[in-house]
Formats: structure tokens, sequence, C-alpha cells
């Protein structure tokens, strides 16, 4: 049971695609660093691809207040009979602005920050930084915000502590209170404005915000602004097999999605791929996957169907539909081997992998994929010369982790997680498998053309 390295079965030409596709999707990376920003490519990509806001079209996307996509390719079969779903997740951990986050000490100006998601704090300071998000100014204009991206653009850090005074401070604190939530505080400026005696550097600062955004300090409160590594995606490794970038998870599933769901052609059954937010938070608010937007966007397709779209025949395409949540998984780490079971772990280059529950402590919060749905998915990859592999997300009662699957699975589908794994998983800079995005996206084809 033990799989060797996709690479083994992979051909020149094979070897061409697969670094052909990860160059698109590293600039995908690049210019979608935040859900905001993945959507706007997401819906570049779409209407390039003749999706439409009709919902009466054979090809039909819908955005849920720019934070979630859902598109669908109508099929030959009766939608009655259920969809091919894949769902992706476009969020990714990081540090948010608060809402009155500006203020100045030690000649410095300084912004207050609160960290979405799982992510080990320590990793945030000492690297460069840069500032995405929206503006929305009292008037209701939207002031688009990306500081830190551009050859020329300044980046911004959240310091840290000398080795030389940190030995009674961090040095014998656990690694996860060595940074405290409070202390991750981003370095914004230190030049102070001219005649100004109260708070200078805070109101250059200001005057700077003022001049280029026609923005106030009034404006934090109904921004959105969030931090997140300034690095661009990159290749690893001297073969250049490797990708390093910052939102892999869940990244390294939508960029393949949107491909797949791209090229659809003239499928037997109905298409839906939907692009969630929150899902790093528990997939909760308006725009995660809980939220009542998969029904409203199914009801206006069956409507443009000519069909009635009541309640009990949104329940009945639900409940007859088959789905993957295309999520990663952590690949064995070299350094850390001992936190896998390495019988049943992932690994980085052996292809989509196949996660047939997530959870922790007693598989809590799994969806738990039943045989008979494994055994489909197994046959279909094999069938389609899919490279895939069987993961779990680290030794029993090592920790755990959990995706959308289980809010998908309540409305009675048949749904499993699969998707790349990764070193570094959550980190400023996570590691990806060039081969395993590519199998990604032919996995999700093939799921498509079932």
């Amino acid at each position: 049971m033990q799989r060797q390295s996709g690479w083994r079965s992979k051909s020149k030409q094979d070897i061409k695609a697969i670094y052909d596709f990860s160059e698109r999707y590293k600039d995908f990376l690049d210019r979608a660093k935040t859900e905001r920003e993945a959507v706007r490519c997401i819906t570049e990509a779409l209407t390039g691809s003749g999706f439409d806001l009709d919902p009466s079209q054979e090809r039909v996307f819908a955005v849920n207040r720019n934070k979630t996509v859902m598109a669908f390719v109508r099929g030959s079969s009766d939608i009655i009979e259920g969809l091919n779903v894949v769902v992706a997740h476009i969020d990714a951990p990081r540090l948010d602005l608060k809402q009155n986050p500006l203020y100045e000490d030690v000649d410095l100006a300084l912004l207050r920050t609160h960290y979405y998601g799982g992510i080990k704090k320590y990793q945030w300071v000492a690297c460069p930084l840069a500032i995405h998000g929206v503006v929305i100014k009292a008037d209701g204009r939207t002031v688009d915000i990306c500081i830190g991206e551009g050859g020329d653009d300044p980046v911004f850090m959240i310091d840290d502590l000398l080795p030389h005074l940190s030995h009674r401070t961090q040095d014998g604190k656990k690694l996860s209170e060595a940074i405290e939530g409070e202390k991750l505080i981003v370095l914004f400026g230190s030049l102070p404005l001219a005649g100004t005696e109260k708070e200078p550097v805070k109101q250059y600062i200001l005057k700077m915000l003022e001049d280029k955004y026609g923005m106030t300090e009034d404006d934090f409160i109904t921004a959105e602004l969030e931090v997140v590594p300034a690095f661009k995606a990159r290749d690893v490794g001297l073969d250049r097999s490797m990708i390093g970038a910052y939102g892999q998870d869940d990244r390294a599933s939508a960029y393949p999605l949107l491909e797949a769901i791209c090229r659809v052609k003239g499928p037997r059954r109905n298409c839906l791929a939907i692009f969630a937010d929150k899902e790093e938070i528990g997939s909760e608010g308006s725009t995660g996957i809980q939220s009542y937007f998969l029904k409203v966007f199914l009801d206006d397709i069956v409507n443009g169907m000519g069909l009635k779209a009541d309640e009990s025949v949104i329940r009945k395409v639900l409940y007859d539909s088959k789905a993957l949540s295309a999520d990663v998984n952590g690949a064995v780490n070299p350094t850390f081997q001992e936190v896998h079971e390495k019988q049943n772990a992932s690994y980085l280059g052996r292809g989509i992998c196949l996660t047939k529950f997530t959870g922790h402590r007693g598989k809590t919060g799994a969806s738990d994929a039943n045989a008979e749905y494994v055994a489909e998915v197994v046959r279909l990859f094999n069938d389609t010369g899919i490279v895939w592999q069987t993961g779990e997300l680290g030794r029993v009662d090592e920790g755990g982790g959990g995706t959308v699957a289980k809010h998908l699975a309540v409305y009675g589908m048949d749904i499993i997680d699969c998707g790349p794994a990764l070193l570094a998983m959550h980190s400023p800079y996570e590691i990806s498998s060039k081969l395993d995005i590519y199998e990604c996206y032919r996995a999700f084809s093939a799921f498509y053309a079932v």
C-alpha cells in the first residue's frame, strides 16, 4: 500500500504540462492574497470562459458579498438527480487590523491586529508584510488598498525581541506563548509631522493616508484591511519541483478547481464549483458555507431551468449530490516525522490526497465518508490515471483539524476530503508539490466528467 513518488510515472511531456500549469498557479497566488482578490480573479476567469450571471444560461456564476463565488455548468441529466460538487475555500490565515488600530508610542506609528485562523504567532514576526483590503468611505465609495506588493512599495513588519534581552521575557516560555496575540503590532512609520507636538508621527501617517487615499482615522472603522506576507510565489528546490507561497491552504485547491470548472464541456451531471469564505474560522457568517447562499443560488438555477424551486426540490437535489471537499492535508514533515503515523500519512509529490475523515479526538467534527463512496472515488481515480494517495492529519491524539465537508454532509450528500498535501501549512510560506497541484486539477476534471 506504500505509494511511490508520482514523478516516477510522468513523461517529459507530462512534466512540462505540470510546470506550465504551475506558472499560472503562481500568478494566481500573487494576485489573490485575500478572499476579495481571489473572488476578483475567479470572476474574471469565469467571465472569460463564458459564464454568465443569468441563471437561465448553461454556464452561470454568482458572487456573495465579494467573498464567495459559485459556478454552475448545466449537464444533460435532470438536475433532480443531483449535482457533482467540488468545494474549496479562498480565505487563509492572516492578521486583520483592528477597527481602531493606529496609535503612536516611542516615536513610532503602530497598528494593532487580531489574527484570523490558526497561526503560529511567532512565525509572523520579523518578516516583510503587506496590507491589502478595502476602505468604505462615509459617502459609500470603496477605496482599494494594496501596499507592499509593488517593486518599490514599502513593506511592514512586526518587531521581535533581540536574543540579548529575551532570556526572561521569551526564552523560558512555551513556543505558543512567546509571542502574545496583542503583541502582533505592525510597524507603520516613524517620521514626525513638522510643527505638531501631540502624536506627530501618527499625524504624519494620517496626512499621508488622507493625501493618497482620502482616508481619515474614522475610516479604519469601516475598513477591512488584512496583513499578509509580502513574499511572492517562488519555485522551491534546485529542480524547481515545489512551490513556496502564502495562502496555499486552500488556494492550492481553489486554483485547480477554477481551471477544472472553466474547462467543463457538455457534462452528463450538473456541475457546481464553490469557492467559499470563512473556512479558517469555522465556516461561519454570511459568506461561509453554512450561510443560505448555496440554497439561494440553487433556487435561481432551478427557476432558470423553468422548474419550480420549492424546498422539497432543493432538498432532493442536495441529497442526491456527490461532492469533493477540496482541502489540503499535512504532508509528512521530514524534520518532525514523529507527529505522523507514516503508514497512513500523506507525502509531498505522491498526488492528490484522499482524506476519509478529519476532526480530532475520536473523529470529532468530521463527516467520515462511507466506504461505498470512498470506493467510488478510488475507482474513478484509478480508471482515469490520477496519481493519488490517502492521508490523515497527524497521529491519533496528536491534534487534528476540520474542513467544510461536514457542513455539506448534513444535506445527505456523499462527500470526501481530497486535495494536495502541504509542508509548513498555515505558515506565512507554505510548500506544495507542483505534481500534486496538477493532479488536483486532473482529479476535479475527471469528477466533473463522470
